[in-house]
């Protein structure tokens, strides 16, 4: 389960820049062509963040559609699957316009 490790990648990242403030919502964007399960990263999100100052911290997922563009016939499609093929004439040879994000936009502190 690489959510696991991407979690602990967040953690770690968030921990490193809070510069000891509590956070209660990070913020993330993550493509659908990056193959991460929601609930799961969830989940992981929660195991990592227990008995630490990140307890109770929400993690906020955008999921980006894999989109991508034909280079054959100029369709774009919004893909079901992870397999980069034109809806129109199941051409292979497309471009990626979106679902290889992965970024964490941003974390917001505890308002006093």
């Amino acid at each position: 389960m690489h959510e696991m490790a991407i979690a602990e990648s967040i953690f770690d990242t968030v921990t490193a820049r809070r510069g000891g403030r509590r956070v209660e919502r990070v913020d993330v964007r993550i493509g659908y062509l990056r193959q991460v399960v929601p609930d799961a990263l969830e989940f992981a999100w929660q195991v990592r963040t227990q008995d630490t100052d990140l307890a109770g911290c929400i993690l906020a997922i955008d999921h980006v559609p894999a989109v991508v563009v034909c280079e054959e016939c100029g369709a774009t499609t919004t893909l079901d699957l992870p397999i980069p093929q034109c809806d129109e004439c199941e051409g292979f040879e497309v471009t990626v316009v979106s679902g290889e994000e992965f970024d964490l936009l941003s974390f917001d502190e505890e308002r006093v």
